[in-house]
């Protein structure tokens, strides 16, 4: 029997916007204890350019080429592997798969292990699914976990209108945090939107100046962000950084605080706690654009910007949601 194709966006190289490549590629098929999904949509995030580039270090395998880029995935079931229990074909479902192993979603079909996945709730489509599973792992993973953020702390949320932002600015509410968010002015209503309790425009207001003794600090900026960071906590804060951890341990204690690094991996506990918020109306993805798989490179180059609001993704299906 001939092999089963699909389309796929892939890389036979790390580099710029033009490696990557839309083109067929043999489908995947699900070992045991997976799922075959046929891809409605994928969405994009910033650690997908900085694998395309090179500049995420990939230790996973010696040649990994031709590597098809993308994590997360919302779909449904193709078909299962052996001994998957409460799957079945047909099933809509989406998930963050596999990170930081390479999971190939940017395509027509992706294989996932079932413990990766979540039912679809119907409150969201494909597109807006699939805009969900890194982030919202990544700001509850930096939040709840790393930054330990309890009821009635205050939390300043670096990016908050960004994928990772918008999400964290909807779960530091769900907790009960207070909210200080750094964001350009065109987003301010945005985040009122969001709940934010104060919006720091940092293109006019140093974001020092205003915030105070808070207990956690988001940093998804690193560099210059970071290091003024350091004094806006109280003592024994706490900063999570979900960029580069280089330094951070040693100046902590300079400042009498603590800090932490993390790194988001598939979580089904935690995935299940977010699917819940979802079901319930309390998170919801924004995403402000949606590209079909052949125009992969667009959608990077607009990440690649780093002033998108929200969410990119990939349309992999034609004709549907």
């Amino acid at each position: 029997t001939m092999t089963k194709t699909m389309k796929a966006v892939c890389i036979h190289q790390f580099g710029g916007l033009d490696v990557l490549s839309y083109q067929d590629l043999p489908r995947p098929v699900p070992a045991a204890g997976e799922v075959l999904i046929r891809v409605q949509a994928a969405g994009v995030n910033p650690v997908d350019w900085k694998t395309r580039s090179g500049s995420v270090p990939w230790k996973t395998q010696i040649d990994p080429f031709p590597l098809v880029l993308g994590w997360d995935v919302a779909g449904t079931v193709a078909a299962t592997g052996r001994n998957v229990a409460g799957l079945a074909v047909g099933d809509a479902v989406y998930g963050m798969i596999r990170f930081p192993e390479p999971a190939g979603t940017y395509a027509e079909y992706a294989t996932a292990p079932a413990e990766h996945v979540q039912p679809k709730p119907d409150s969201v489509d494909f597109t807006e699914a699939a805009a969900l599973p890194l982030v919202s792992l990544t700001a509850w993973q930096a939040l709840f976990e790393a930054g330990e953020l309890a009821e009635g702390q205050t939390v300043l949320i670096h990016g908050a209108a960004g994928g990772v932002g918008h999400v964290a600015v909807q779960l530091a509410k769900w907790r009960g945090a207070q909210v200080i968010a750094t964001a350009s002015d065109r987003n301010a209503q945005f985040l009122r939107q969001l709940g934010v309790d104060t919006h720091i425009d940092y293109r006019t207001t140093r974001f020092e100046d205003v915030a105070r003794d808070v207990d956690v600090v988001l940093d998804s900026a690193g560099g210059e962000i970071q290091e003024r960071s350091w004094p806006v906590l109280r003592k024994g804060g706490l900063l999570v950084t979900i960029r580069s951890s280089a330094g951070v341990a040693e100046k902590a204690p300079f400042y009498g605080v603590r800090a932490r690094h993390m790194l988001v991996r598939p979580e089904p506990t935690h995935f299940s706690g977010i699917n819940e918020l979802v079901v319930s109306g309390k998170l919801r993805p924004v995403v402000s654009a949606v590209y079909p798989l052949a125009q992969a490179r667009d959608a990077h180059e607009q990440i690649e910007l780093g002033h998108t609001r929200g969410k990119v993704v990939l349309r992999a299906q034609m004709g549907s949601s």
